[in-house]
Formats: structure tokens, sequence, C-alpha cells
């Protein structure tokens, strides 16, 4: 598959708005048909369009697995059933609601914000089917913007240490890269969504960057 260069609604930070999945990918109800197209071809999933507690934030709000998804609240009827086809939805209640931004994650297990109580650890461990440990990518509990994962590979911020990206590497099961985005911005979560076929980028992002991402992820287009 290639590898994609786009952006949602002029912004460049993909992974504030898009989640995507082995399977799925998920697309606020605004985007223009043609980014839908674009998530299609670079990702071979299915789009599901939806709202996550009314907002368009979808990959700060949701964090996922082919296993499940994890939400910090209550969805609608109709946000619900949009989810419905991904699997199975957790509610994991609790300070830190923007689960998107606070779980990095895989198919083989979760680096939560170290702030969650053990009882949230353990619903966003229920809820994706995954170990979950709690974790810091470069100082951050924010783990989720500070980093990407497929299940090829996981790609963080510059300044993560040895001891963060050696826990990483052994609850993620995969190899550890580090980047920036977006033209030097570390927190690559923001910036980037993948799977194991494909990744996209801002527009902003450089050659040197993609480059990077792409030995990272383990994606080559």
């Amino acid at each position: 598959m290639p590898v994609g260069k786009s952006s949602f609604s002029g912004s460049p930070y993909l992974g504030v708005y898009l989640r995507v999945g082995e399977r799925f990918g998920l697309l606020p109800p605004s985007a223009p048909a043609a980014l839908e197209r674009e998530l299609v071809h670079l990702f071979n999933v299915r789009v599901l369009r939806t709202t996550v507690r009314e907002t368009e934030i979808l990959g700060a709000m949701v964090a996922a697995t082919s296993h499940g998804l994890a939400v910090g609240d209550e969805l609608d009827a109709e946000e619900r059933s949009a989810l419905a086809p991904w699997g199975r939805v957790g509610v994991v209640r609790g300070r830190y609601n923007a689960l998107g931004n606070n779980v990095l994650a895989n198919d083989s297990g979760a680096i939560v914000h170290p702030e969650y109580s053990d009882e949230a650890v353990e619903a966003i461990g229920r809820a994706l089917g995954v170990p979950a440990e709690r974790g810091t990518v470069a100082g951050l509990g924010t783990v989720g913007m500070a980093g990407v994962a497929t299940n090829l590979g996981v790609v963080v911020h510059p300044r993560t240490s040895p001891h963060e990206a050696e826990r990483i590497e052994e609850v993620l099961r995969v190899p550890l890269h580090r980047s920036t985005a977006n033209f030097g911005v570390p927190i690559v979560g923001a910036c980037v969504v993948a799977n194991s076929r494909s990744l996209a980028v801002g527009r902003p992002t450089t050659p040197v960057e993609l480059v990077h991402l792409q030995e990272g992820l383990r994606v080559f287009g």
C-alpha cells in the first residue's frame, strides 16, 4: 500500500480526528468523501462515520485494538450503533476521559496514563482485550498523543527514555523507533494514523520524517 499525506478541515493533526485499525476506520461525519476513499485505499478498511460524545475528535476520544474500543463516557444510541461493527465498546469513566490521548495500544498490549486508577486500567484492558500497564512516553502521561503503534512497530516522541522504550517494547511486543512528524512535532500520535498495512501523515511532514515513520512502523509504500 502507498503512504498518504492528508489533512482534516485544514489541520495536519490526523491522529486527533481519525482512528484506524486493521479492519475498520473511524471518520467524522463532516469529512469529505475524498478522505473516506483515501482511507479505504490506504488502509484497506471499512470506514465507520460517527461522532463520539457529539465531538469529531475521534482519534483523541477513542482507544482501539482489533478486539474492541474504549471510550471515556457513555455514547448515545446512534453513536453506539455506528461503532457496533468494530466490536466490543467499553466505557472507562474517570478524570482522563479522552482515551485516545491517554492510551497507546496495539493487539498485544496497552500503555496507559500513569494516573489511571486500578479500576480504570482493568477496564481499559478488558475493553481492548489486551494487558494494560501504566507508563509514560518522554515523561508524558498522554501516551496516545506521544506515540503511534501498530502490530508491526511503534513510533514515539524523540525524548523517550531508554527505560520507557524498554517498557513500551515489552508491553506492545514490537520494536520501537523515535521520530517527529508535521515538520518537527514530537507528539507523533497526534500527527499520524496507521495500521499494519499503511500510514497517513499530516502534509507538513518532511521526507526525512516520513522515512523514519515508515521504518518505525515497518510500512513501505
